[in-house]
């Protein structure tokens, strides 16, 4: 045994070996998710009356075929009027990840039309922004950054056939 490390056929085989170690391993670590915490981790933490969001897809088959659509608002009493909630929606980038995120900006009240109403019935309404229509990646979380007093609602949005003009 002592001769096969001294050997030039010996020490190759303890290469070989040593090179099997390493890359069986290196295939374990690429293989395991990464966990919730994780890959979060690329996403700058929300700020001081600020909350983060975080919208975990599913793996689809055609994901080109989808995207997300993502509403932000607030849950009020409201009378009958049409009512908007004032919101931006920016795009970001993570630094030195290359990801992106959302970032929400909201300027407080409701803008409404103010008509007159028939009666002072009010009802709790989900009173909203126009809705965002994102790429659909089940890879990384979908990362929202809101005032603390907002919420986001989102659904699925799938292609159809594609259908030949004339």
């Amino acid at each position: 045994m002592i001769g096969l490390r001294h050997s030039p056929r010996g020490r190759l085989r303890l290469m070989v070996c040593a090179a099997l170690v390493l890359t069986a391993g290196a295939a374990d670590a690429q293989v395991k998710p990464p966990s919730q915490q994780d890959d979060l981790r690329a996403f700058p933490t929300p700020g001081p009356g600020q909350a983060r969001l975080v919208i975990r897809l599913p793996t689809e088959r055609n994901e080109d075929d989808l995207r997300v659509g993502f509403v932000v608002g607030r849950t009020m009493w409201v009378d009958c009027n049409r009512q908007i909630f004032p919101a931006r929606v920016e795009e970001r980038t993570a630094e030195g990840w290359g990801y992106t995120y959302y970032f929400v900006t909201s300027s407080g009240a409701p803008a409404s039309t103010m008509m007159a109403c028939p009666s002072n019935a009010r009802t709790r309404q989900f009173v909203r922004n126009r809705e965002e229509l994102v790429r659909y990646n089940s890879r990384l979380p979908l990362v929202i950054i809101t005032p603390a007093d907002v919420e986001v609602r989102y659904r699925i949005w799938r292609a159809g056939p594609e259908t030949t003009a004339r």
